[in-house]
């Protein structure tokens, strides 16, 4: 229905390259309306409601910054990403600072608008659910802009290794070689963003499930076979899972993701070989109860003054870490769930990682999770 779709304003006085805009949005399934110039902007804000402005910051008649103050000072809720063909990176932070979610340089490519267009209105649907935003540090809040500034240069260099790669002869060794460094240190940096992405994104109540623990760990070791599908070989993973466990509320694909952080950090420290033991348990005490999931590795364990570090964000010990991982899932575990997280090593004599969660009641299951 036409009432259902997201509601999309375009603020720019090139009014070819606005229909031109409102077109393809209209193809992503989005309902948009224009306007010329900041006073009917301004105008539209109030009588629309749109969820999203695009904002061209070279207006006629009043700058994109005053416009901007203006949108969200009638709903701060309403989402704007500046579209600007001038400007230096003072300007942009000025404006992120402002309340901006995103920017976007012209000329653009469409496939980067629709892109941004997706991620804004997924983190302003999220921010909506919960508060929890507005509780971020200053330094966690910097992340969006942070993985925008990353995120548009790997656009570009992706887009131009593909041409090189079409004109190119990869018989050559050397040039081949060149090629796969390139595409690896995109997808490390691409990883990146995204962690820094998960880190910030508020829990979305009404995604919170029922689900049993024994058949996540499950679906975490299918994937986990396919990412290190040479190691999964070498490495054994033996299960020790209590049947019929009672289920837990989570939200599924949040569990899922911190367990296959928990997995993946012990693949990566037993390296070429070594035994991972995963079991589950119900403890009855305290109340509500907990499902307790514990995986314990012989790798070669943590160093004593690392162990504080752990949960910080940032902080690794791997040539190759983003130093999220473990952040995200005590983020996901302890602040989102009402769980525990809580890892003992040594070192020279593996590590073992319990995760805590507490029990489901029947007549809990709302729909919603109260903390």
């Amino acid at each position: 229905m036409e009432s259902d779709k997201k509601r999309i304003l375009v603020v720019d006085d090139n009014l070819e390259l606005a229909e031109m805009i409102g077109q393809l949005l209209g193809r992503h399934g989005f309902r948009v309306s224009i306007a010329p110039d900041g006073r009917t902007a301004v105008e539209k804000v109030l009588s629309e409601s749109p969820e999203l402005v695009l904002l061209d910051l070279n207006l006629p008649d009043i700058a994109g910054g005053e416009v901007l103050k203006k949108i969200k000072e009638t709903d701060k809720n309403t989402a704007v990403i500046i579209l600007t063909a001038y400007g230096g990176e003072q300007v942009v932070v000025d404006l992120m600072k402002a309340g901006a979610e995103d920017f976007i340089s012209k000329p653009f490519d469409n496939e980067l608008l629709i892109n941004s267009v997706k991620e804004v209105f997924k983190i302003r649907e999220l921010k909506m659910e919960d508060k929890m935003y507005g509780r971020l540090s200053s330094f966690e809040k910097f992340f969006p802009f942070l993985a925008h500034e990353i995120r548009n240069p790997l656009h570009a260099i992706s887009g131009a290794l593909a041409i090189i790669q079409r004109r190119s002869n990869l018989q050559d060794e050397v040039l081949a070689k060149s090629v796969r460094i390139i595409q690896e240190e995109v997808q490390h940096l691409s990883g990146f963003v995204q962690e820094c992405l998960d880190f910030i994104r508020p829990p979305v109540r009404s995604r919170f499930i029922q689900v049993d623990v024994n058949e996540v760990i499950s679906v975490v070791i299918n994937i986990i076979s396919h990412i290190f599908e040479d190691l999964s070989k070498k490495i054994k993973i033996r299960e020790e899972l209590q049947p019929k466990l009672p289920q837990v509320l989570v939200n599924y694909e949040e569990i899922k993701q911190a367990f296959l952080n928990i997995v993946k950090n012990s693949f990566e420290a037993m390296g070429d070989k070594g035994e991972l033991v995963i079991k589950t348990r119900f403890k009855a005490e305290p109340l509500p109860g907990w499902v307790e999931i514990i995986y314990t590795d012989n790798g070669p364990g943590i160093k004593k003054e690392n162990l504080r570090f752990l949960f910080h964000p940032f902080f690794t010990t791997k040539l190759r870490g983003t130093g999220l991982g473990l952040a995200i899932c005590r983020r996901i575990i302890a602040e989102r769930h009402n769980g525990k997280i809580h890892v003992e090593s040594e070192e020279g004599k593996g590590t073992i990682v319990t995760v805590k969660l507490p029990r489901t009641q029947a007549s809990e299951v709302t729909g919603e999770y109260s903390r």
